[in-house]
């Protein structure tokens, strides 16, 4: 066990020429792993019971000051998961990461589960904003054809979201978990058998190598702890600051908000679900643009061409646009803007993968420059 420890950590071969841009793995464990022992916490403490929940989990913040923290760390522990995971991801896009098939696969894989994993949570308060977005979403899933009403009911556990619902989304939250720390061991394991990549794109990525510890090990170190101060900031400052004001009402079956939003890294795929006026097509638009991002391909052209640039950027400027349009009501001219952006974004997201791309057969040793 610990000869094992000393390969994949301390003696680890790593170029020396990767950024702050490559700590991001290291991040996104350690907050997943913080996730892990407050959500555990919490657990003991939680009530799955539609009419319990609710003042359960209000009760937290007066419960006393080590549950306060734990559960406002819980809330914002997912905000800095998922921009790290942007940040993470937009470098593998930036880099063509996703030619190294492994590794890309099982990260993307993780992405997945970790936006279901939040969007469990996000139910599990019961109030009014959770209620509904759960109610909106699994209406997508009755929307799908043939098969659209048994999966409806598989999910919900009945004819609309009850107590049955509430039920299945904590012990899915809990289990899920740990299948997503089960995929992170798989991830470190195809990233340290086929190397990473590294910004001057050096072939193979173990030229020019130090050893991960001590060079890395403090710049990842360093990196946690300026994280770990900006989030203590944020929990002192502005504890609910990620909260929506519906967080303190109780869920009611008969009160409709008067605009349904979900968590903020989820505001792009919701600007797309309703750019469409059907819901299949909105579904439809946002599992091809998670297709087209997932696509693995095999790249000729270096990273810093201008042309390559201008596309990803533009791209990025998109997602933005979308995630400010999910906010907003859905009227004239927010849907209209959000049906171009979206097209815009799966558009350019094809031009990206595919234009300079290699066949597989011919090209891995000519693309191995711009991995």
């Amino acid at each position: 066990m610990l000869s094992l420890f000393r390969n994949n950590v301390v003696d680890l071969p790593t170029n020396v020429s990767l950024s702050y841009f490559w700590c991001g793995g290291f991040m996104i464990s350690a907050f997943l792993f913080v996730q892990i022992v407050s959500g555990v916490v919490l657990s003991l403490l939680y009530v799955a019971d539609s009419c319990l929940s609710f003042g359960c989990v209000l009760d937290f913040t007066s419960e006393s000051l080590f549950v306060w923290f734990v559960r406002y760390f819980h809330i914002w522990g997912v905000t800095f998961i998922f921009v790290l995971f942007f940040v993470h991801m937009g470098r593998s896009l930036y880099y063509s990461s996703y030619s190294k098939l492994g590794v890309w696969n099982v990260g993307f894989i993780l992405y997945l589960l970790m936006m279901v994993e939040a969007f469990l949570g996000y139910i599990l308060p019961w109030h009014q904003m959770s209620y509904w977005a759960a109610t909106v979403l699994t209406s997508v899933l009755n929307s799908i054809p043939l098969v659209g009403g048994v999966l409806y009911k598989f999910v919900v556990g009945g004819f609309s979201v009850t107590n049955v619902t509430l039920v299945r989304v904590f012990s899915a939250h809990v289990c899920l978990a740990f299948v997503i720390l089960g995929f992170s061991v798989i991830h470190l394991f195809y990233l340290h058998k086929s190397g990473s990549n590294n910004p001057l794109f050096v072939p193979g990525g173990y030229s020019d190598v130090v050893l991960f510890h001590s060079f890395f090990t403090f710049k990842d170190g360093f990196v946690l702890l300026c994280l770990l101060f900006v989030c203590g900031a944020f929990l002192l400052v502005s504890p609910d600051f990620v909260l929506d004001v519906e967080s303190y009402i109780e869920a009611d079956a008969m009160v409709t908000p008067v605009s349904i939003k979900p968590e903020w890294y989820f505001l792009a795929f919701y600007a797309m679900l309703r750019s469409v006026e059907s819901k299949v097509g909105g579904l439809i638009l946002v599992l091809v643009f998670l297709f087209v991002l997932w696509l693995p391909t095999l790249n000729e052209s270096c990273s810093y061409s201008v042309c390559r640039q201008y596309v990803f950027w533009t791209s990025f400027c998109l997602f933005i646009l979308l995630s400010y349009l999910g906010a907003c009501h859905p009227e004239f001219p927010y849907v209209m803007i959000s049906k171009v952006a979206s097209f815009g974004i799966v558009f350019l997201l094809v031009l990206f993968k595919v234009l300079w791309v290699v066949p597989y057969s011919g090209g891995v040793s000519r693309s191995s420059s711009g991995v």
